[in-house]
């Protein structure tokens, strides 16, 4: 069977949520995958997922990068793949995704500490500004505070 190469999108979450946070990255280039297979862990400011391999294939490339936020339906991964179904996602070109680093004051605080989005929310939903809260422990993927570490510390604050 011929290979090919397909674009793997940042999937939409919805109407209201254009953007996804990548939170951890679990394959790298020439990493074997099947489908079904956990490639990510992404978050919207409303939950967090795992992104999963839409077929077996080769990881061709990674244009996803921890901590960067992404837009949905921009390219994620590449694949090399057998799978015919996906032969409309087969990659046009080599352009990079559409990736940018996460805002400084949204989800870094005092001694940066990296905060989810869906943390950042809930801080300020709380009357907090994240930049400077200290003391909160950080207990997600990659050292990352999450939603339900701001719950713990505000139980902690009122004692």
């Amino acid at each position: 069977m011929e290979t090919f190469i397909i674009d793997v999108p940042v999937p939409s979450m919805g109407a209201t949520v254009s953007e996804l946070s990548v939170i951890l990255i679990k394959v790298q280039p020439g990493d074997k995958v099947t489908k079904g297979q956990r490639l990510a862990d992404l978050e919207s400011d409303k939950s967090a997922f795992e992104f999963e391999s839409p077929c077996d294939g080769t990881v061709h490339a990674v244009l996803g990068k921890a901590g960067a936020t992404m837009t949905s339906g921009s390219v994620f991964l590449r694949l090399e793949t057998t799978d015919e179904s996906l032969r409309h996602l087969q990659s046009a070109s080599a352009a990079p995704a559409v990736a940018r680093a996460p805002a400084p004051a949204a989800i870094r605080s005092a001694g940066n500490v990296i905060w989810t989005p869906k943390a950042t929310k809930a801080a300020q939903e709380a009357g907090l500004d994240p930049a400077s809260i200290t003391g909160i422990v950080a207990t997600g993927p990659g050292n990352r505070v999450t939603s339900d570490d701001v719950q713990r510390y505000l139980d902690k604050q009122k004692g």
